[in-house]
C-alpha cells in the first residue's frame, strides 16, 4: 500500500488544563489539492476507502519523525476503515517501527459516519486495533451519528467533544448540561473527555471550571505545520518555555464571587444560600481590591445560630470575614502551596484571592485543585525522565533552543557521548556500562545545577545534549574532559561536539541536530577525551581537546 506523497500535514498540541502542558499532539491533513473528505470520498468509490485512509495515517507518521518532541500522536481514521483487516495495517507499523515509535504512543481517532458500518462490526475492528497495541478515541461527538450503543461498548481512552457543542458555552446551560454529563460518563468509565474547537477565554474558563482535563483549539494554539514544542499553558494560552516543573496559579483560575465592601451580612447570606451557593465571598472596594473574604460554611453557622440573624443582619459582613489571602496570578504554583502550607494559617480549605500587578481581584483559586495539578505535573515530568540518569529527553532542549532562537539569543548546543561503548560493554559488562552512563548523567546534573542557563538532557544510551551560554561552554568542556572516566577500572574517554550558535545564525532545532551529527563523527575520530567546535555557515572544525592538542582554548567568540 502506498502512502500519499502529495498530503502535508498540520499538528495541532491537546492540552492538560490541570497541569499546562502538551499532552499531545494531532496529524490534520492537508491536501495539495481539494479536502480530506472529497479525497476519501473518491477513494470509497474506486473501492479503496481503507488504503487511502491508513495511508494517510502512515503519511502522517513518516512527517511527524521529522519532530523531535516525541509527544503521543493522535491520527484520524474513518469509521468505514475499522472493516479493514488487521493485515492493511502492516505500513502503518512498518512506519512506527522505522519511526522509533510504538503503537501505545498513537491514538487513532475513529470519526464519523458511523451509520454504514454495522456496530458489531465496528467493535470487531476496534478490537482488533486494541490488540495491536493502539489506544482508541471515539472524534466528532455531537456532530456525527456515533449510536450510544458504540458508546457504550468501545474500547476507548478518549472521547472528543466536537465544537459545535461547545459554541454556547458560557452562557447557554444547554451545552453546559451536556458537558457535565459527559464527564459524568467518563469518570464513571474511566475514560476522559477531550473539548475540541476551543476558541475563546470565555469558553476555556468555562469548560476548566465545568471540569474538563483536556481541550484543543487555536485558542490555545493553531495547527502548525511542524509538530509543536511542548509548551505550558498560561492564562489559557500556550506560553513557550524552557520547561517549568509546575503551573502557576493563574492556571487554575476560577471567577470569584464579590460583593462591595460595605455588603451586609444579610447580603452575603442570600448569596452564599442560593442552590448554586460560591464556597465563598470576596469584598472589594472601587477599584476592584480585595478587603476581606468570608467562608461559607464558618459565615453561616454565624448567622444562622440561635441569635445570628438579630446580632448580625444587618451589620457589615466585614465584622465576621478573615482578612484575603491573596497570591498574583504569575506565582508559581509551589510558591502557593508554600503560602497554604504557612504555619500561620489553618484556614487550608479556603479560597486564595488572585490578583493582578495592581492588586485587583481577578479570580480565586482552590488548594485541592493546585495540589492536584501540581502532582500531575509532576507525574508528566518524571514519566519523561530517563531511567538511568534521572534526566529528561530531547524535548527539554528543542524547547530551550527553540525559545533561544525566537529570541535571538546566542547559545552553544553539544553532543557528548563515550567512546567506544560497545567494546566497554562487551569487556566491562553491561552492569559496568550502566554504572558509567549514571556517573556521567550525575556530573551533568551536578554542572547545570552551577551554571544558571545550562540545559542538559540523556538522548538514550550513551548520548547525551547540552545547550548552555557561550560563555560557559569552556566550564562545561572542561569538567567533563578533565575528569578522568573508567567503566570497572577500564580507561574510558568522552567525545564533546559543539555547536556555536550567534543571534539569527540558525533556524530551528533540526538544523542544529543536522549540523551536529559531523562535528560528532570528527570528535570521535580524534583520539583520547575530545573536544571539536564548529559554528553554522562554517566548513572549519576546530579541534580544541584531545591528544596531540595543548589543552582547553577558549571557544566563545
Amino acid at each position: 500500500m502506498k502512502s500519499p506523497r502529495t498530503v502535508r500535514f498540520a499538528f495541532q498540541p491537546l492540552y492538560s488544563l490541570h497541569t499546562g502542558g502538551v499532552v499531545a499532539h494531532e496529524a490534520l491533513a492537508r491536501p495539495g489539492r481539494g479536502t480530506v473528505p472529497e479525497l476519501l470520498a473518491q477513494a470509497r468509490r474506486d473501492g479503496r476507502l481503507a488504503e487511502a485512509d491508513i495511508g494517510l495515517a502512515v503519511a502522517a507518521v513518516r512527517q511527524d519523525a521529522e519532530n523531535p518532541a516525541k509527544l503521543p500522536l493522535h491520527l484520524n481514521l474513518s469509521a468505514r476503515t475499522l472493516a479493514a483487516p488487521p493485515s492493511m495495517y502492516d505500513d502503518l507499523l512498518e512506519e512506527l517501527g522505522d519511526a522509533g515509535r510504538r503503537t501505545r504512543d498513537v491514538v487513532l481517532e475513529i470519526g464519523p459516519p458511523f451509520a454504514p458500518l454495522p456496530a458489531g462490526r465496528a467493535l470487531a475492528g476496534m478490537r482488533e486495533l486494541t490488540e495491536l497495541g493502539f489506544r482508541l478515541a471515539l472524534d466528532g461527538l455531537g456532530r456525527g451519528d456515533l449510536p450510544l450503543g458504540l458508546l457504550v461498548e468501545a474500547p476507548i481512552d478518549l472521547v472528543k467533544l466536537d465544537r459545535t457543542v461547545l459554541r454556547g458555552l458560557p452562557d447557554d446551560p444547554a451545552p453546559a448540561a451536556v458537558v457535565e454529563a459527559l464527564l459524568h460518563y467518563t469518570n464513571r468509565t474511566g475514560t476522559r473527555l477531550v473539548a475540541t474547537g476551543v476558541e475563546t477565554g470565555a469558553q476555556l474558563d468555562a469548560v476548566r471550571e465545568l471540569g474538563v482535563r483536556i481541550a484543543q483549539g487555536h485558542l490555545l494554539a493553531p495547527p502548525t505545520a511542524a509538530g509543536p514544542a511542548p509548551a505550558l499553558l498560561t492564562r489559557g494560552r500556550p506560553a513557550s518555555g524552557p520547561g517549568a516543573p509546575a503551573p502557576c496559579v493563574g492556571d487554575f483560575l476560577r471567577p470569584a464571587t464579590t460583593l462591595p465592601e460595605s455588603a451586609t451580612c444579610d447580603e452575603v447570606r442570600e448569596v452564599l444560600a442560593a442552590a448554586d451557593a460560591p464556597s465563598g465571598v470576596v469584598g472589594v472596594d472601587e477599584l476592584n481590591r480585595p478587603r476581606w473574604s468570608v467562608d461559607r460554611t464558618r459565615f453561616l453557622v454565624a448567622v444562622t445560630g440561635p441569635y445570628g440573624h438579630a446580632l448580625h443582619a444587618k451589620r457589615p459582613a466585614a465584622r465576621l470575614a478573615d482578612t484575603p489571602h491573596t497570591i498574583e496570578a504569575r506565582a508559581g504554583a509551589m510558591e502557593f502551596l508554600e503560602l497554604v502550607t504557612d504555619a500561620d494559617w489553618g484556614r487550608t480549605g479556603d479560597d486564595v484571592v488572585v490578583v493582578d500587578e495592581l492588586g485587583r481581584c481577578l479570580g480565586v483559586v482552590l488548594v485541592t485543585e493546585v495540589v492536584r495539578g501540581v502532582a500531575e505535573a509532576k507525574v508528566e515530568a518524571a514519566a519523561a525522565l530517563n531511567p538511568l540518569t534521572r534526566l529528561p529527553g530531547s524535548d527539554t532542549i528543542a524547547r530551550d533552543v527553540a525559545r533561544r532562537i525566537t529570541i535571538g539569543e546566542p547559545f552553544v548546543a553539544a553532543w557528548l557521548d563515550i567512546d567506544g561503548f560497545k567494546t566497554i560493554n562487551d569487556t566491562a559488562g553491561f552492569a559496568a556500562g550502566d554504572d558509567l552512563i549514571r556517573e556521567l548523567g550525575a556530573a551533568l546534573t551536578e554542572l547545570a545545577g552551577s551554571l544558571r542557563r545550562m540545559r542538559v538532557s540523556h538522548v538514550g544510551g550513551d548520548d547525551f545534549l547540552v545547550v548552555c551560554d557561550v560563555d560557559e561552554i569552556a566550564t562545561v568542556a572542561g569538567a567533563l574532559l578533565d575528569r578522568p572516566w573508567s567503566a570497572d577500572g577500564l580507561p574510558v574517554t568522552v567525545s564533546l561536539a559543539t555547536l556555536v550558535c550567534a543571534s539569527g545564525a540558525i533556524a530551528s532545532y533540526q538544523e542544529v541536530s543536522r549540523l551536529l551529527a559531523p562535528l560528532k563523527k570528527r570528535a570521535k575520530a580524534v583520539p583520547g577525551s575530545s573536544w571539536v567546535l564548529s559554528r553554522p555557515g562554517s566548513d572549519r572544525m576546530e579541534v580544541l581537546r584531545g591528544v596531540g592538542t595543548r589543552g582547553l582554548r577558549a571557544a566563545a567568540g
